[in-house]
C-alpha cells in the first residue's frame, strides 16, 4: 500500500518526450498534489522543438504561465530555478514525498547515479535518494548503451524506480494522446494516485 502523496517533485530534463511530463503535471495538478516543478535549460528547447511550447525562462514568469493554464489552485505550484538552492527540494529537512524526472536525459541519469548534485535537480534526486524517498526516472532513449543500463542498474539497486516511456499497445490507441496517457498512468500508479487515464487490464472494455 502506498502512503499517500501530497507533494511531487516534478523535473523535465533534456530528454525527448516533453509530452509525458507535462501531461504529467497537468494530472498531478488535477488531482490535487502539491507539485515542485524543475525545468532543466535543455528542456525549454525540446518543449519548443517537440510541442511548439515556448515555456519562459523565468521562473516567476513559468510559475504563473502554467498555473493559469492548468488552473492550479493558489500555491499549489511552485517552479524554481536550476541554481535556488534555497528551494525546498534542495534540503532533506523539507523533502516532497515523491519525485519523478519525466523525460529523463542519459546526462541527468547519470549524474543523479554518480551523486554529482551539480543543478537543482540533480541535487533534488540525490535527496529523495538519502531520504528513502520515492525516485521514479522516466527515460526515453534507444538503444541504451552499456553505460546507460550500467547507471540504470546502479539506480535501481538505491531503490529508484527505473520506468521507461515504453507505451503498451493491448488498451488499443487510437492517437498519440493514447500513448502518452498510457506511461502517465503508469507513473501515477508508481505514485499511487487515483486516475482514469485508461482501462486496466483485465478490466471489461
Amino acid at each position: 500500500m502506498h502512503p499517500p502523496v501530497n507533494t511531487v517533485t516534478l523535473a523535465l530534463s533534456g530528454a525527448s518526450g516533453m509530452a509525458y511530463g507535462l501531461r504529467l503535471l497537468e494530472c498531478l495538478l488535477a488531482a490535487g498534489v502539491r507539485v515542485n516543478l524543475l525545468v532543466s535549460q535543455a528542456a525549454h528547447i525540446v518543449a519548443k522543438q517537440e510541442l511548439g511550447v515556448a515555456l519562459p525562462a523565468r521562473a516567476g514568469d513559468l510559475e504563473r504561465q502554467l498555473s493559469a493554464g492548468l488552473d492550479a489552485h493558489d500555491g499549489q505550484l511552485r517552479v524554481y530555478g536550476r541554481d535556488d538552492w534555497n528551494a525546498p527540494v534542495a534540503s532533506g529537512s523539507n523533502p516532497a514525498d515523491a519525485m519523478v524526472v519525466c523525460p529523463c536525459s542519459m546526462g541527468t541519469l547519470a549524474a543523479i547515479a554518480h551523486g554529482l548534485s551539480d543543478n537543482l535537480i540533480e541535487r533534488a534526486a540525490d535527496v529523495m535518494l538519502k531520504e528513502q524517498k520515492k525516485l521514479i526516472l522516466v527515460p526515453r532513449e534507444a538503444p541504451f548503451s552499456t553505460l546507460h543500463l550500467e547507471n540504470m542498474l546502479k539506480l535501481s539497486r538505491m531503490n529508484a524506480v527505473i520506468l521507461p516511456a515504453n507505451p503498451g499497445f493491448y488498451h488499443h490507441p487510437q492517437s498519440v494522446d493514447d500513448l502518452v496517457d498510457f506511461v502517465v498512468a503508469r507513473i501515477l500508479d508508481q505514485l499511487g494516485i487515483a486516475h482514469a487515464l485508461m482501462a486496466r487490464w483485465g478490466d471489461a472494455r
